[in-house]
Parts: structure tokens; C-alpha cells; sequence
């Protein structure tokens, strides 16, 4: 059984609370934090533990519309507040707060802060469970569910910052407590689960794997019609607000509870895993892109490109495309179909070992089990377990030997992730999705996904909202989705809010979306949120593609910038902002023509809503 971490900070030490109203306490007694801004400081280091959080993060924080020009002055008085009020850090005496080229850095050990307990406490639980330890598992995962006090940073998220971070945290407290109650509903103990699932439920309506673990536990604790009453609720909340049918696995899981008495099964998550028999999901309301999903029909139907990298910038639609693709090609892969999403629920990259176990366990390769502490090293495991890992590629590489599958590598952060799993001879093909280019892949065919055209785009637009009120009012339809700067996601979400919203008039919402200070602001529907996809996006560009981006994002307003224009709003070369430009494409966040253009004639652009995320960050 896997030992737990330390549960908390060594006598004399501060321990610090995010999972709640922050708070601070030494040797149990709860420490004063100051006023609201310092204490705005305190959460937004707390958020990035021993990682330099940039001055301008801390700014944006405490003063998101109109900073003083003391911001800076008054960010080191709280910061030096805060270093007197919290002591050193550790028993060499180290200064707790420290400040560099990088801003401002706050030290904390792992047993000095609940949400580096809480990851800790998480891995450790779903390292157990692939070890097939499913007590330990549980046990681990509901010790972590336990150190939560209530919404995080409840009493501060009327900053944006704070509020984005607390939603990324609740994000991860979902996962864990599905993993939990998958777990115990395993261990044959599903009535320990049923009342947390139904309120989670009623908060969070349209996430599946909660309502299939809901619906599980029911049925095991004799509750069938219960049961069935929930998928029913679903497949009728689905088709009202979002014109969609259950996934595959969902409707699977409700036949096995129709079927003679069958003990349900836990389904594989929703659009995960799929083979000959199963198909991927497909969304009734995916649209467009009919050149794209041609040209990737035709390349991997022929079986002569193996390798297939689709990329465009979050929300840009890769996965959609990439499960109908998937859908249409089952006959060509009578071995399966597979998806695995490469980065956690968080944005991070997961490890090597992890993919490979997932991939093992999806389609029987023997030795399937992650080593040890996969979850903790990119390489096999914290205990160094290389071999283990390397053992599992050999047995990955020899099974796309054998077979002819469609493996799906979603949401790929870079080159390295997939790296070693590619097939190297064989039948198998592979589908990838990327924000970026992943230039460092070859040899690979790529697509390159575009903005929706006018016409998708309110294709689109009217499976959401009807056909007829998108003929009401079509100049203000046109308007919304050219605000949405043709973006599959963003137009999603407005027709979804617009579908909740049935009294707001097309043309009151398009002069929302076209107002840019409130435009993200209203591209959210329920735990849907374009601002915070897009976050996800800027947070894998590095800290100087970011400025760069910043600063070009102003000259996109006008339709798009030339050379000339951003080697003057840069301040540098012409071969400097050359790079610059370049490095941006390849993270996909800057677009480039089609056709071949030299440099100087070329005409570039940042996607609008980008844009504005960049304004928000960056104060351009």
C-alpha cells in the first residue's frame, strides 16, 4: 500500500489553506493576513508555489482595471508584510519570499500547503489503483477529498485571477472525487457514494462521468428505476439545452442496466476509449470543416501516411474533427479505435508511463500495469523505474505491429509527449491534436485548422439556438459569429447561453460580444468557459512569446499586421521579429497565409479572442 504523504507542516511551521477561505496557521492558531490586497498577493503566490509569479500576475490580481502608478511600491510593501508575518521558510532560515528577474517567489514544502498535499495525496491514490491496491486507492483519494473546507479562495473571487485559479482547482477536485467514487463503487461499496454524486450532479448537470458514476452507484444499491431515471433526466437535458444524445458509453451503460439483471459496469470515460465495436462519439452539432475532414479521410483511409498531426488553437474544434474522422473510418481499422488525451484536467502534460498504461489497459497489451510512481516522472516513476517503462513501449510498439487500429493522441503539449509512441512499422496510424505545429514531428502530414467560414459558422450557430430565430435576425447572427472570430468553441457557447436565454435578442447579445472589455466575460455557459480554454493555451507559450504576443495583439485589431508593423511595436530587427512572429505560429497563435508570401508581403493575424486574452494579461 502506498504510504501517504506528510499530513502537515512540522511544529513552528505555517500551514497554509487555499481549499476554502485562505488562511494561515501556526502551530494551530490562525495567523491575520492583512487587508484584501495583501491577502490578494498571498492567494496569487500560494496558486504557483516555488515558481516566480511575474510582477505584472500580481498587478493584474489586485488592480484588474486601473493599477495606481505606486502598483509596484505597494506590492513590495505587501510583500514585505507578508515575509514578517509568515517567518522563514524551512530550517536553514531561508527567506520565505524571495524576488528575482522572474518576480516574486514563495516558498513552501509540500507539507506546508493543502493543495500540494491535496496532488500529492491524488497521485499517490491513483498510482494504487494501477497497481490494482483499490482499498489503498480509496482510502488515499478520499483523505484528499477531505482536506477540502468549501469552494476555493470563496472570500477573494471577485479578483479574475483568483477566481481562474479557483476554477482550475475545483476542476481537479472533480476528477479526484470521480476517481474516488469509480473506485469504491468497484469495491462493491457504492452506497458511501450516492448522496455526494447526486450533489454534485445538481451542480454540474451536463458532466458525464459524474452522472454515470451516480447511476452506477444507484443501480448497485438496488436502486435501479432511480437509476434509469437519471439517464433519462440526462438525454432529455441534453437534447433541450445542447441538441445532443448521450455519448456511446453512456447509452451503453444504460443498456447493460436495461439487460437481464447484468451487474453495470463502470463505462470507459466519454469519448476515451473506443474500438471495433464502440465507436468514438460524435457531436450532433459538429459542423463545417468538410475540406479538412475529406483531406484526413483520405490520408489515413489509404493507409499509406501513418502519422497525422491536426493543429489550431484551443477551441478550435481538433477533437471534434478528429472523432469524426475516427467515426467514419471503422471499417478501414478493424483492430479499433482509440483516444487518449494526453494532458491532465489541469493542462499539464502526463507522464510517459501514464499514456503507456492507459494505452495498455485500452487495448490488452500484456504488462499494462504503470510502474510505481508513474505519475510522478515523465520517465517511469519517482523511484527512477525506467525499465518498467521502457518494457511497456516494447510491448506498446509490438502490439501496433500486430494489428491495424486508429490511435487518437489528443491535446498534445509537444513533440516529446509522444515521442516513443508513435508506431514505428505496421498498419497502425496515428491521429494527433495539437495546439502547435509540433515542427520537431516528421515525417508527419499536417492540417492546419482555420477559423470557420461565415457560413459554418452560423450552421453552427442555428443547430444551437433553431433555425428560425437564427432567420429572425440574421444580421445580428453574422455579427455574433464574427465576434467569436469564427472560433467552433466560442460560437458553441453563445449558442448555448443564447439557447438558456431565449428571451435576449440576437442583436442585444452580438453588441455584448462585439464590446472587446466584455466580450470573454460573456462567452461562458454554465462550466463552460472560452476565457478559460483560452488560458490554457497562453499558459503553454513561453514568458517572451507572451510580451511578443502582447504587443502584436494590439496591432490585429485593424485586421491583421505586417512585418513592417511588428519589427516597429517589438523594438528590435527585422530577423528578431521575424523569429518572434514565427515562434508564434508554430505555438499556433499567430496565423500565417496559405499560399506561399515572402515575409515582407505577408499578412498576419491574431485570432480576436485571443487577442483580447492577451490585452487582459499583458495590459496592452
Amino acid at each position: 500500500m502506498t504510504r501517504p504523504p506528510v499530513r502537515t507542516a512540522p511544529t513552528g511551521a505555517v500551514y497554509f489553506s487555499l481549499l476554502g477561505p485562505l488562511t494561515a496557521r501556526l502551530d494551530g492558531h490562525e495567523l491575520p493576513l492583512g487587508p484584501r490586497k495583501q491577502r490578494l498577493v498571498l492567494a496569487t503566490l500560494l496558486s504557483r508555489p516555488n515558481t516566480p509569479v511575474p510582477v505584472e500576475v500580481l498587478t493584474d490580481a489586485v488592480w484588474p482595471d486601473d493599477p495606481p502608478r505606486t502598483a509596484r511600491k505597494n506590492l513590495q510593501v505587501y510583500v514585505s508584510a507578508a515575509r514578517t508575518l509568515l517567518g522563514p521558510a524551512g530550517h536553514e532560515g531561508r527567506d520565505r519570499v524571495v524576488h528575482g528577474c522572474g518576480g516574486y517567489l514563495l516558498r513552501i514544502a509540500e507539507g506546508e500547503l493543502d493543495t500540494l498535499r491535496f496532488g500529492s495525496l491524488a497521485r499517490a491514490g491513483r498510482a494504487a489503483a494501477g497497481r490494482g491496491d483499490l482499498a489503498g486507492a480509496a482510502r488515499l483519494l478520499r483523505e484528499a477529498l477531505d482536506l477540502w473546507e468549501g469552494p476555493p479562495l470563496n472570500d477573494l473571487r471577485d479578483s479574475a485571477g483568483v477566481a481562474e485559479e479557483a476554477g482550475r482547482l475545483e476542476a481537479r477536485c472533480l476528477t479526484v472525487y470521480e476517481d474516488w467514487a469509480e473506485t469504491e463503487i468497484e469495491l462493491g461499496r457504492p452506497a458511501v457514494a450516492v448522496d455526494g454524486l447526486r450533489d454534485l450532479v445538481e451542480r454540474h448537470p451536463l458532466r458525464e462521468r459524474l452522472r454515470a458514476a451516480w447511476m452506477n452507484s444507484l443501480h448497485q444499491s438496488g436502486r435501479q428505476a432511480e437509476a434509469l431515471a437519471v439517464y433519462d433526466d440526462y438525454r432529455q437535458l441534453m437534447a433541450r439545452e445542447l441538441g445532443l444524445e448521450p455519448s456511446p458509453a453512456m447509452a451503453a451503460l444504460y443498456r447493460s442496466m436495461l439487460g437481464r439483471g447484468r451487474e453495470a459496469r463502470r463505462p470507459a470515460p466519454a469519448r476515451e476509449a473506443v474500438g471495433p465495436a464502440a465507436p468514438p462519439a460524435c457531436t450532433a452539432a459538429f459542423t463545417g470543416r468538410p475540406g479538412e475532414l475529406r483531406e484526413l479521410l483520405e490520408v489515413l483511409g489509404c493507409g499509406e501516411e501513418r502519422v497525422v498531426v491536426v493543429s489550431g488553437p484551443a477551441g478550435a474544434g481538433k477533437s471534434a474533427l478528429a472523432l469524426r474522422a475516427a467515426h467514419l473510418l471503422a471499417d478501414r481499422f478493424p483492430d479499433g479505435r482509440v483516444r487518449v488525451r494526453v494532458r491532465r484536467e489541469d493542462g499539464t502534460a502526463r507522464s510517459r508511463a501514464e499514456i503507456l498504461a492507459e494505452l495498455g489497459r485500452l487495448c490488452g497489451v500484456a504488462g499494462n500495469a504503470a510502474p510505481p510512481g508513474s505519475t510522478a516522472s515523465p520517465e517511469g516513476g519517482a523511484g527512477g523505474d525506467r525499465a518498467a517503462t521502457a518494457a511497456l513501449a516494447d510491448a506498446w510498439q509490438e502490439w501496433q505491429a500486430r494489428h491495424r487500429a486508429l490511435v487518437v493522441l489528443d491535446d498534445v503539449p509537444d513533440e516529446a509527449s509522444v515521442r516513443g509512441l508513435l508506431s514505428r512499422s505496421g498498419k497502425c496510424s496515428v491521429l494527433i491534436t495539437a495546439r502547435g505545429q509540433l515542427a520537431g514531428l516528421a515525417p508527419v502530414h499536417r492540417i492546419a485548422l482555420p477559423a470557420l467560414a461565415d457560413a459554418e459558422a452560423l450552421e453552427l450557430l442555428g443547430k444551437l439556438i433553431g433555425a428560425g430565430r437564427l432567420r429572425a435576425d440574421p444580421g445580428a447572427a453574422l455579427r455574433i459569429v464574427r465576434a467569436c472570430g469564427g472560433l467552433p468553441l466560442a460560437v458553441e457557447v453563445s449558442g448555448m447561453r443564447l439557447a438558456v436565454l431565449r428571451h435576449l435578442p440576437l442583436a442585444e447579445y452580438a453588441d455584448r460580444l462585439d464590446d472587446p472589455s466584455a466580450a470573454l466575460d460573456e462567452l461562458v455557459a454554465g462550466d463552460v468557459s472560452v476565457r478559460h480554454r483560452i488560458a490554457s493555451g497562453w499558459q503553454d507559450l513561453a514568458d517572451g512569446d507572451r510580451w511578443v504576443l502582447g504587443r502584436l495583439a494590439g496591432l490585429a485589431e485593424a485586421g491583421g499586421f505586417t512585418l513592417d508593423r511588428a519589427t516597429e511595436a517589438l523594438g528590435c530587427g527585422e530577423r528578431a521579429a521575424i523569429r518572434a512572429v514565427e515562434s508564434l505560429i508554430d505555438a499556433g497563435a499567430v496565423t500565417s497565409p496559405a499560399g506561399e508570401v515572402t515575409a515582407h508581403a505577408a499578412l498576419y493575424e491574431v485570432p480576436r479572442l485571443l487577442g483580447l486574452y492577451a490585452h487582459e494579461r499583458e495590459g496592452v
